[in-house]
C-alpha cells in the first residue's frame, strides 16, 4: 500500500517515524511509550493530529510484511491516542484484510474486534478540523464516490456510504465464507472480498495450527455477522444505515436481498447466540423502530398525542354511518363537483381522480383496500343521489353510471398498474430475483379484490337505476352461468331472454363493477365464485333459443349493416374492444351507407353506456373526424368535402350534452377541438350551393354541416363569458377555457403520447392507434377564417360595434340578413337596414333578392351578423320593432344559419352586461309574462336554501306589474322558449342554457326568477330544477350569503347545533344530501348545503375571499368542536402526563372531527380555484394569517385549543398542498411544487429565527409547524427532496431550538442525497452523546 504524502508531512518525518516503530518493535518498547515518541515528534514537525499519512503508514506495514502482534497493539494505541483517524484506518484495512481473511483469520478477527468498537463515529470527529480531509482520504481508499455514483465530497454523505460499505462487506464476505454468495444474481458484490488462496511457507506446519486457523476462521464468521446485527442495533449507526436505505434504493435492494439470503441459508447465523435470522430481518424490515431519542418536554409529549389521534381511517362496515363516510369526503365532493354540466374539462377525470385517491390515502394513511373501497362508496353514493334527481335539460345519470364504472375504473388501473410496473421493471433489473415468467401482482390488485368483496355488504347502495336494470340482470346471469359451469364464452347467454332469467338472478350495480374490473383485467371470472356473488340456482337456468344471436356476435361473424341490425346495436353498447375495432374499420373502409351506418352505431350505446370500451370509442369518434388524405387524392378542394355525409352523422351523434360530457370525462375534449376546428374551416369557406345526397335521399348542404361542427366546437368553452368573469388574478376553474388553451392542451396530449416511455404507459389506452409523428402541434394561426371570426368575436364582447359602412361586403350580407329575418315586416315599413345606416338606397327587392344574396359561405355570414344584431335590438328599443317581432326575426335567422345562434348568445349577453339599454317590461303584452309563476317561483326558492339561514330578497318589492329584464336579456329569453323542448333542438338551446344562467347570475335581483318563471310555463317538468337554478343566484352577488352557506357546510359535515334543520349526525350524508330531488311528497325540500355550493362557486367572483373565509371557518370550527356545551379544561392522565379526554369527550374524537374540518375546508379550496388558488393559499394568505393580529388571532386560543388549532391548519395545508400537486412528481401540476413547498419553508425558518414577527398565538403556530412537518415526513416525503437544502437546514435548525430533535431530524432524512450529509452529521451530534 502506497503511502500518500500532503504537504504538511514530509518525507523525512515519515521516514523518521518508521524507523522509530521499527526500533520500538525491536525492542520491544511499551505501545504508550512509543506513542508518546510519535505524538512528539509530529508536533515539533507541526504536523496537525490525527494524521492520515501516519494510519497508511502503520496499516501498509502490518498488511503484510509486519503482521505481529506488537504492531497492531501500536496501531491500536495510535487509534487511542488520536495519532491515527480511526475510520480512516479501518478502511484501509478493509482492503487489506477483509480480502485476506482466510489465509489470515487472526488479522481478521484484530479487524472485526477494531471494528466492533471504532465504527460508531463521534461528535468529536464530525466536529473535528481534519473531518473532511480524513473522510476525503476515505473516499480514495474505498472509491466510494465512483461505487455509488454520487459525486460528492460532502464528508457527512461520505460517512453514510463508508457505514453502508462496512455492513455490506461484512454481509458479502460471510456469504462468500458459508459458500452462499454463489446464490446471488449476477454477482452482486461490489468489492473484492474473495479470499486470497491458503498460502503456507512453512510446510512444517502442523495439523494442529490449521485447525485452529478454521476454527477461527468460522468463528469470524459469525463474529462479523454479529456485528452486523450490532450495527443495526446502535443507535447511531442504525439511523445512519436508515439514510443510505432512503437515497440509495437501487444499492439497498441488492443488499437486502443478499441479507435475506443470509437469513434463510447460513448455519453461523444459527450458531450465533447473539441474534437470530429473524431478528436479522427484523432490523431491516419496513416495520423496525428506529433507535432515537423522546421528546423531552412535557408539551412536546402532549402536540404528539395529539397529531397521532384522530385517525379518519376506521373499520368501514355496513353500518355507513356519519364517521365512516366523513373518511372520503374529498372523493364525494369531487366526483359530484364534476357532474356540472355545462363546464367542460380539458383533462381526464380518470387522471385527477387516480392523483386524488393517491393524495388522501397517503395522507390519511388508509391501507388501499380501505382507499378503494371508499372510492367504490363515494361513486355509488353519486348514482343514488341522481336516481331520486329531478329532471332538468341536462340528463345526468348515464355520465354518473360512467363516473362509477369507467371512471373510477380507470383511476384503479392507473394505480395497480403504475404499483405493478414499478414492481416489473425491478424484476426486470434483478432486484426482485423473481422468476422472469411468474406474472406480478401488487399488493393494490389484491386490495382492490378485497374491497369488492366487502362492498357486497352495503346492499342500500347497489341498487340499480332502472334504466341499467336489465343490464345487472345479465352480469348476475354471466356469473350465474359461470358458476353453473357452462362459461361465459360459449355463446350460451346469446341465445337466452333476459325476460327468461330467474327471479333470484337479480343484478345489482356490484354485478356491473365487477364486470367492468374483469374487462379492464384487474379481476379474473375467479370473482363469480364469491360467497354470495351468484343468487340464482343451475336448475333454474333458462334453455337457450336455437338460432338466437345478439348483434354484436353477428357484426363480428360477418354479417351486413342491415337497418335491423344497425338499430340494435344503436342501442346495445359493445362489450369488448375488437367489436369497436370491426366497427372501425366498417367506417373507413366500407362503402359510404356502412360508413354512415358504422358512424351511427358508434355515436350510440357504445358511447354513452360502453363503460369497458368508452374511452376507445371515443378516440375513434375523433379520428373519424379527421380522415388522412388519400393517397391517390388530387383535388385542389380539401379532401374533408368529400366526407361530408360521414362526417355530418358524426356531428349530430355527439352534439348532445351528454356525449360532449363524456368527451370531457375521459379528457378527449382538447383532442375533439383540434378536429372540429379543419371542419369548420373547410364548410364554412365554400359555397353553400355544392350538396350532398344522402343515402335516404336526402339533401345535405356545407351550411348544415359547418353549423353542427361550429356548435359542437363552441360548446366546448365559455365563448358566451362575460368580461366580469376575467376580472382578477384567479379566475374559477373552468373559465378560462379559449380556442388557443384548447388546441396547447392537445398539442400536449399529443406530445406526452410519444415523448417518454413512461408517457406511452400512461396513455396506452387512450392512444393505441395515435401517430404522433403524423400529427404535429396545431395553432389558431391555422385555421384563418376562424382566427379571424374570433377575434370579431372578442372585440364585440369587449366593446361596442362600431359603424357599417355601406356599400361594402359586409353591409350588403348585413342588408340581406335583416331583409330575410323582417321580411314581412319591411314590406309596409323602411327597411331595416337603411335606417340602421341612415341610408335611403336598399340595394334588390325584400322578397326575391336576400336568398340569393345569402347563398355566401358562412364564414362571411357570421361576420355581418352582429350588426344585423345590433340593428335589430336598436330597431325594437325606438320602437320600429315590436318584440314579437323580433322574437321571429332571431328565429329566423337561427333556423337559417344555426351556427348563429353562437353569435346571437354572445352578443346578447355582452350587450346585457354592459347595461346599456333600457329594460323590457315583461307584463304579457309586448313581452311574455312571468307574473303567473313567480310567487311559487319565490316559495320554493326559500324552500330550496331554508338549511342556510340566508334571507331571500322578495320578489315582489315593487309588485309584479314591475317584473322587467334588460332588453338584450329579454330577446335571448323569448328566442328561447319559442323552441319546443325536444331532443332535435337541444343543442341549440345547450347554447343559450349556460349564457342565461351567467346573465341572471351578473344582472340586479330578480331577473334570474323571472327568466326561470318564463321558462317554467315552457317546460313544467324541469319546474324544480329551474327552481334550483334560481336560488343559486342569491349566492352570486352577495359574499355575506357566500360565507353563511360555507358556515354551514362546515357545521352540517361536523354535525354541530346551528339549527333544528341541521341534523347532529354529520358526514356526507349531511352535507350533500340525496341531490337535489323531493324524494317526499311535500313537494321540494331544502337542498343540501354542499350541493348547493358546488353549484355556485364557479360564478363567486372573490375566490380569495372565499379562501380567507375558509381558514376563518376552519379556525371557528375547532372553537365549535371543543365548545359545544363542554368547558374547555385540559386534563391529564395521571400516569403518564398526556392529555386524553376533554371532560367527557375523548381526544382521538375530538381530533377525528377536527380532521374531518380540515378534510372539508382542503377539499373547499381544490374544488374552487384549483392549483393556483392552493398556491395563493401557501404562498400568500397563510403567512399574511400568521403574521396579521386579526380579530380570530386574538381570539383566547391558548393551551390546548391553540394547539388543535395549529393542528387543523397543518393537516388542512398538507392536505390541500396534496390535492394540487399530488404526493409524488406523476402530474404536471407537481412542477410548481418546489418553489411554493420552498417559499413556505423558508417562512416558516425564518420565523423560527426570530426574523419575522408573528401576530398569531404561539401554540397555534408551534403546533402549525411541527404538524406541517411531521405530516409531511409521514405522508409526503418526496416533497422535501425538491426543496433547498439549504432551507432544510434552516428549518431543522429552528425545531432542535424547540427540541423536536427527532422531527429535525427526519426532515433532513427525507430531504435526499442533497440532504443525506446533513442528516449524517445531526445524527452523531445528536445520538452519539446521548
Amino acid at each position: 500500500m502506497a503511502v500518500t504524502i500532503s504537504p504538511e508531512m514530509n518525507t523525512a518525518v515519515l521516514d523518521e517515524l518508521m524507523e522509530m516503530t521499527k526500533y520500538a518493535q525491536t525492542t520491544n518498547t511499551d505501545p504508550l511509550i512509543w506513542s508518546n515518541h510519535v505524538s512528539s515528534v509530529l508536533m515539533a514537525a507541526g504536523v496537525e493530529l490525527p494524521s492520515a499519512e501516519v494510519a497508511e503508514m502503520l496499516v501498509s506495514d502490518i498488511c503484510w510484511s509486519n503482521n505481529v502482534p506488537i504492531a497492531w497493539k501500536y496501531l491500536e494505541k495510535a487509534i487511542a491516542v488520536r495519532i491515527a483517524p480511526p475510520m480512516l484506518v479501518l478502511a484501509l484495512l478493509s482492503n487489506s484484510v477483509v480480502p485476506s481473511r482466510r489465509n489470515q483469520p487472526a488479522a481478521y478477527r484484530l479487524y472485526l474486534e477494531l471494528l466492533r468498537r471504532l465504527v460508531y463515529p463521534l461528535a468529536s470527529e464530525v466536529k473535528g478540523p481534519k473531518y473532511q480531509k480524513i473522510m476525503k482520504s476515505i473516499d480514495d481508499a474505498l472509491h466510494l464516490s465512483q461505487r455509488f455514483g454520487i459525486p460528492t465530497s460532502e464528508p457527512g454523505v461520505l460517512l453514510v456510504e463508508f457505514i453502508f460499505v462496512v455492513v455490506w462487506q461484512l454481509l458479502d464476505s460471510s456469504l462468500e465464507d458459508e459458500g452462499l454468495l454463489e446464490l446471488v444474481p449476477e454477482k452482486m458484490c461490489l468489492w473484492p472480498n474473495k479470499p486470497q488462496e491458503m498460502i503456507i511457507d512453512d510446510h512444517n506446519t502442523g495439523a494442529k495450527k490449521v485447525n485452529f486457523n478454521d476454527r477461527l476462521y468460522k468463528s469470524n464468521t459469525i463474529l462479523a455477522i454479529e456485528i452486523i446485527g450490532e450495527l443495526f442495533r446502535h443507535k447511531v449507526t442504525s439511523r445512519i444505515l436508515y439514510l443510505a436505505r432512503r437515497n440509495m434504493p437501487i444499492h439497498w435492494e441488492s443488499f437486502i436481498y443478499n441479507l435475506r439470503l443470509l437469513a434463510a441459508k447460513s448455519i453461523s447465523l444459527r450458531s450465533s447466540k447473539d441474534i437470530t435470522p429473524e431478528a436479522l430481518l427484523q432490523f431491516t424490515s419496513d416495520n423496525h423502530t428506529l433507535v432515537s431519542g423522546e421528546c423531552k418536554t412535557v408539551s412536546l409529549q402532549q402536540f404528539h398525542a395529539v397529531m397521532a389521534s384522530g385517525s379518519l381511517v376506521s373499520s368501514t362496515g355496513p353500518s355507513h354511518n356519519a364517521s365512516h363516510s366523513a373518511i372520503w369526503l374529498p372523493i364525494d365532493l369531487y366526483l359530484e363537483d364534476i357532474m356540472e354540466g355545462t363546464v367542460v374539462a380539458t383533462t381526464s377525470a380518470a387522471e385527477t381522480l387516480t392523483g386524488l385517491l393517491k393524495a388522501h390515502q397517503a395522507i390519511t394513511q388508509a391501507s388501499w383496500q380501505d382507499a378503494f373501497l371508499g372510492l367504490w362508496i363515494a361513486a355509488l353514493r353519486l348514482v343514488q343521489r341522481e336516481e331520486g334527481a329531478v329532471e332538468g335539460p341536462i340528463p345526468r345519470m348515464d355520465t354518473c353510471l360512467c363516473v362509477l364504472l369507467c371512471i373510477t375504473t380507470l383511476a384503479i388501473v392507473n394505480i395497480v398498474d403504475e404499483e405493478e410496473s414499478t414492481l416489473i421493471e425491478e424484476n426486470e433489473q434483478g432486484k426482485m430475483h423473481m422468476q422472469s415468467e411468474t406474472q406480478v401482482f401488487g399488493n393494490c390488485r389484491k386490495s382492490l379484490l378485497s374491497s369488492l368483496q366487502q362492498l357486497g355488504d352495503f346492499e342500500g347502495l347497489l341498487t340499480p337505476p332502472s334504466s341499467v336494470t336489465s343490464l345487472a340482470n345479465q352480469a348476475a346471469a354471466k356469473a350465474m352461468f359461470f358458476f353453473s359451469g357452462l362459461g361465459v364464452g360459449n355463446g350460451y347467454l346469446e341465445g337466452v331472454s333476459l325476460n327468461d332469467m330467474p327471479v333470484t338472478c337479480s343484478g345489482d350495480l356490484r354485478h356491473l363493477i365487477v364486470e367492468a374490473c374483469i374487462a379492464r383485467h384487474l379481476l379474473d371470472t375467479s370473482a363469480y365464485l364469491w360467497p354470495g356473488y351468484v343468487k340464482g340456482h343451475t336448475n333454474q337456468l333458462p334453455r337457450p333459443i336455437t338460432g338466437q344471436m345478439s348483434g354484436w356476435s353477428s357484426l363480428m361473424k360477418g354479417s351486413p349493416l342491415t337497418p335491423s341490425m344497425v338499430h340494435a346495436l344503436v342501442s346495445t353498447p359493445a362489450s369488448s374492444l375488437a367489436e369497436i375495432e370491426k366497427l372501425y374499420g366498417i367506417a373507413t373502409n366500407g362503402t359510404n351507407a356502412e360508413k354512415i351506418s358504422a358512424a351511427t352505431v358508434l355515436c350510440g350505446a357504445s358511447l354513452t353506456r360502453g363503460w369497458n370500451i368508452q374511452e376507445h370509442t371515443g378516440f375513434f369518434i375523433i379520428k373519424l373526424l379527421s380522415p388522412p388524405v388519400p393517397p391517390d387524392y388530387t383535388g385542389t378542394e380539401s379532401h374533408l368535402l368529400a366526407c361530408a355525409p360521414l362526417l355530418n352523422v358524426l356531428l349530430l351523434g355527439i352534439s348532445f350534452i351528454d356525449c360532449i360530457q363524456i368527451f370531457s370525462l375521459h379528457g378527449l375534449v382538447p383532442l375533439l377541438a383540434g378536429v372540429l376546428m379543419p371542419i369548420c374551416e373547410v364548410f364554412g369557406s365554400c359555397s353553400p350551393i355544392i350538396p350532398w345526397t344522402l343515402p335516404t335521399g336526402e339533401h345535405l348542404c356545407p351550411l348544415a354541416v359547418f353549423s353542427n361542427a361550429f356548435t359542437l366546437l363552441l360548446k366546448l368553452w365559455r365563448f358566451d363569458q362575460p368580461p366580469f368573469e376575467r376580472v382578477g388574478d384567479i379566475t374559477p376553474v373552468g373559465s378560462q377555457l379559449t380556442p388557443e388553451f384548447l388546441l396547447l392542451a392537445r398539442n400536449a396530449q399529443l406530445a406526452s403520447c410519444g415523448s417518454s416511455l413512461e408517457g406511452q404507459k400512461k396513455r396506452k389506452r387512450f392512444f393505441r392507434q395515435c401517430d404522433p409523428s403524423s400529427s404535429g402541434p396545431v395553432f389558431l394561426d391555422s385555421f384563418p377564417k376562424l382566427k379571424l371570426w374570433y377575434r370579431q368575436h372578442q372585440t364585440c364582447i369587449a366593446s361596442t360595434l362600431s359603424a357599417l359602412k355601406p356599400g361594402t361586403p359586409v353591409y350588403q350580407i348585413f342588408d340581406a340578413l335583416l331583409n330575410m329575418m323582417f321580411r314581412k315586416v319591411n314590406r309596409g315599413r323602411q327597411n331595416l337596414a337603411s335606417s340602421a345606416s341612415g341610408s335611403s338606397n336598399s340595394s334588390g327587392s325584400v322578397t326575391d333578392d336576400y336568398t340569393h344574396r345569402l347563398k355566401l359561405p358562412a364564414w362571411d355570414i357570421l361576420e355581418a351578423v352582429p350588426f344585423a344584431l345590433d340593428a335589430a335590438l336598436a330597431a325594437c328599443a325606438y320602437g320600429r320593432l315590436s318584440p314579437r317581432e323580433l322574437t321571429t326575426g332571431l328565429k329566423d335567422l337561427a333556423d337559417f344559419l344555426p351556427a348563429s345562434m353562437v353569435t346571437i348568445v354572445s352578443y346578447l349577453s355582452a350587450e346585457t352586461t354592459r347595461g346599456l339599454w333600457k329594460h323590457a317590461s315583461m307584463n304579457g303584452t309586448d313581452w311574455p309574462s312571468p307574473a303567473g309563476n313567480l310567487s311559487m317561483v319565490e316559495q320554493n326558492i326559500n324552500k330550496i336554501l331554508a338549511a342556510t339561514g340566508v334571507d331571500v330578497p322578495s320578489l315582489f318589492a315593487g309588485g309584479t306589474s314591475s317584473a322587467a329584464l334588460p332588453l338584450p336579456l329579454a330577446a335571448l329569453v323569448s328566442l328561447t322558449i319559442t323552441y319546443k323542448v325536444d331532443r332535435i333542438t337541444e343543442p341549440l338551446l345547450n347554447l343559450a342554457g349556460p349564457a342565461l344562467n351567467t346573465l341572471g347570475a351578473c344582472c340586479p335581483w330578480p331577473c334570474m326568477p323571472i327568466i326561470v318563471a318564463l321558462w317554467t310555463q315552457k317546460a313544467k317538468r324541469w319546474t324544480n330544477f329551474l327552481v334550483f337554478s334560481a336560488s343559486r343566484t342569491v349566492f352570486h352577488q352577495n359574499n355575506d350569503a357566500v360565507f353563511q352557506l360555507l358556515r354551514v357546510c362546515f357545521q352540517s359535515t361536523l354535525g354541530l347545533n346551528s339549527s333544528s334543520v341541521v341534523a347532529n349526525f354529520g358526514g356526507v350524508g349531511n352535507l350533500l344530501g340525496h341531490g337535489f330531488g323531493s324524494r317526499s311528497s311535500g313537494g321540494i325540500t331544502p337542498v343540501a348545503p354542499g350541493i348547493l355550493y358546488l353549484r355556485v362557486h364557479r360564478n363567486v367572483r372573490d375566490l380569495l375571499f372565499m379562501t380567507e373565509k375558509i381558514v376563518s371557518l376552519l379556525m371557528y370550527s375547532v372553537n365549535d368542536i371543543l365548545t359545544t356545551g363542554i368547558p374547555i379544561e385540559k386534563i391529564k392522565n395521571p400516569q403518564s402526563g398526556t392529555v386524553v379526554r376533554y371532560r367527557e369527550v375523548s381526544l382521538s374524537a375530538t381530533m377525528t372531527r377536527i380532521k374531518v374540518a380540515a378534510s372539508l375546508g382542503a377539499s373547499l379550496v381544490w374544488i374552487t380555484g384549483g392549483l393556483n388558488l392552493i398556491q395563493t393559499l401557501i404562498k400568500e394568505t397563510l403567512p399574511s394569517w400568521f403574521i396579521s393580529r386579526s380579530d380570530l388571532n386574538k381570539v383566547d386560543s391558548g393551551g390546548m385549543i391553540g394547539m388543535l388549532r395549529g393542528c387543523a391548519l397543518a393537516y388542512f395545508t398538507i392536505l390541500s398542498g396534496a390535492f394540487a400537486w399530488g404526493v409524488d412528481s406523476a402530474s404536471s401540476a407537481s412542477k410548481k411544487r418546489p418553489v411554493i413547498l420552498g417559499a413556505h419553508l423558508e417562512f416558516m425558518a425564518s420565523a423560527l429565527d426570530g426574523k419575522i414577527s408573528l401576530g398569531c398565538n404561539k401554540a397555534t403556530w408551534r403546533a402549525y409547524v411541527s404538524g406541517f412537518v411531521s405530516l409531511m415526513v409521514s405522508c409526503t416525503p418526496k416533497w422535501a427532496r425538491e426543496v433547498d437544502v439549504e432551507v432544510l437546514r434552516s428549518l431543522s435548525k429552528g425545531l432542535r431550538k424547540w427540541d423536536e430533535e427527532e422531527l429535525a431530524l427526519a426532515l433532513l432524512e427525507i430531504g435526499g442525497v442533497g440532504a443525506m450529509g446533513a442528516a449524517a452529521d445531526f445524527i452523531i451530534e445528536s445520538l452519539s452523546t446521548m
